[in-house]
């Protein structure tokens, strides 16, 4: 089929120029929308475009502000929701569109999308959001507030302020202070940024169908998650096997030989026809499962190692989604804690820890990581940062995850905590100055006295075979 592809250069309310590029059928002179936005170059999307267009949409992408062949600075974050209103008035303005307008876009484009859902400008038929970078602080930081280092540090000197990305560069990650590591517009302000953002107040009054995809090793996971629940429209949540690349990696093995575009493709249909009702489903080993609505039951668990010293100079280290923990089984600077034998069944959702600590330094990242005991394998990590008098006992509450997996009865499950996950987040010093801001290092002694957690098992009646799972999303 033929496709018409038209070029236009659309003016902001500043006057920059916004490059987009239309993809249109000509058999049809009116259709639906789906609006685009991205900072890493909208021709990446022209292929979505044309096959959302052979399908009976108009596909619109466009460049954000500063990036490619559209005008300005490129400043991350700070223009897109104006730009996003002008580009959705603009849309809805031209004779191709039906009057009904998708707003999609994955990591920063997904923000893109969301954004300028909540301006409310214009009206928006529907939202896909993939694993949606949500903003500066978003991004920067954890939900425990543990700061992220190596991601940020790579893309930020690729893309901050620049119109094209620069070649990856070569940076030590052990520079200090972290704020001064890279000489790129916005870096410093990065750090400055609240942990949650205003868009997060405005995402209830949002009323259009909402999809939030995202993967169980995607670091920005937990946001997916909280984006769905927090979203004021019908919501479905899909959290698939997926890292930041979604299935890119293993084509179709998710979703039974087909590609994420064809949930894009049912969900869009579905919007358009009065999508209601609110959902949620994360991939378990073959199939998928409904997202808990109950915490589980309570498991203690035993210390098997409670004490350990956290030495920001030798940081515990980071490792791979789902690697083989064993490489660190002689390292000392963790605690390690076993659950007993437990009854097996499909693990998924959010894992709640309750934990009994004590260190002798005000301020300390706490790191859990999951795995069996049997096979080391990693199953799920989290990190949060606590102030707290030193030597005093406190107790604190954190999650894992969100994880699927099926164990068979009788499995243990390790929690190891140590006190730094480098170089994925930055070392804290441990002298109560910011992460992001130290320069002097100090070894911290730090105790688990006690911990259990609680485990959301599924049945088997809670199982969604992947051939099924799409028809099931936009019922």
């Amino acid at each position: 089929m033929a496709l018409e592809v038209e070029g236009h250069l659309v003016p902001a309310a500043d006057e920059v120029p916004l490059a987009t590029t239309v993809f249109r059928s000509p058999e049809r002179e009116r259709s639906p929308v789906v609006l685009l936005r991205s900072p890493y170059d909208q021709r990446l999307n022209h292929a979505e475009g044309r096959s959302w267009a052979s399908r009976g949409f108009t596909c619109v992408t466009a460049d954000t502000r500063g990036r490619f062949a559209s005008g300005g600075t490129f400043l991350p974050y700070v223009h897109e929701r104006s730009d996003g209103a002008t580009l959705l008035d603009w849309v809805h303005a031209q004779d191709f569109c039906d009057g009904r307008v998708l707003l999609a876009g994955a990591s920063y484009g997904a923000y893109c999308a969301l954004v300028t859902a909540a301006a409310r400008t214009a009206p928006v038929a529907g939202v896909i959001a993939a694993v949606p970078a949500m903003g500066p602080g978003e991004t920067a930081r954890e939900p425990g507030g543990a700061a992220r280092l190596a991601c940020r540090a790579g893309w930020w000197s690729e893309h901050g302020g620049t119109a094209q990305p620069r070649p990856p560069a070569d940076l030590d990650l052990t520079q200090l202070p972290v704020r001064d590591l890279i000489d790129q517009p916005g870096w410093p302000e990065l750090w400055s940024a609240p942990r949650r953002g205003p868009l997060w107040s405005e995402l209830q009054h949002c009323s259009a169908p909402l999809l939030a995809i995202g993967g169980v090793h995607d670091p920005f996971a937990a946001d997916t998650a909280e984006l769905a629940a927090t979203w004021g429209g019908p919501a479905r949540l899909v959290l698939g096997p997926w890292g930041h690349l979604l299935d890119s990696q293993a084509p179709g093995a998710a979703l039974a030989g087909k590609r994420i575009g064809s949930l894009y493709l049912a969900f869009a249909h579905a919007a358009l026809n009065g999508l209601t009702g609110d959902g949620a489903w994360i991939a378990t080993g073959d199939h998928w499962s409904h997202w808990p609505t109950s915490t589980g039951p309570t498991h203690h668990l035993s210390v098997v190692r409670g004490v350990f010293t956290a030495d920001p100079a030798s940081p515990f280290p980071s490792r791979a989604p789902a690697a083989d923990l064993s490489i660190d089984a002689n390292r000392p600077d963790r605690a390690l804690l076993h659950s007993a034998p437990l009854p097996g069944g499909v693990l998924r959702g959010r894992i709640g820890v309750r934990l009994r600590l004590r260190a002798d330094t005000p301020d300390n990242d706490w790191l859990l990581r999951l795995s069996t005991v049997d096979d080391n394998r990693q199953l799920a990590h989290t990190i949060f940062r606590d102030t707290a008098p030193p030597g005093h006992p406190v107790e604190r509450t954190a999650e894992l995850g969100p994880l699927g997996v099926e164990l068979p009865a009788g499995t243990r499950l390790r929690l190891e905590i140590a006190g730094h996950h480098w170089p994925r987040h930055a070392r804290n010093p441990h002298t109560g100055v910011d992460p992001v801001d130290a320069i002097e290092l100090r070894a911290s002694r730090r105790e688990v006295l006690a911990a259990e957690f609680t485990l959301p098992w599924a049945t088997a009646t809670d199982a969604v075979a992947a051939a099924n799972l799409i028809e099931e999303v936009v019922r």
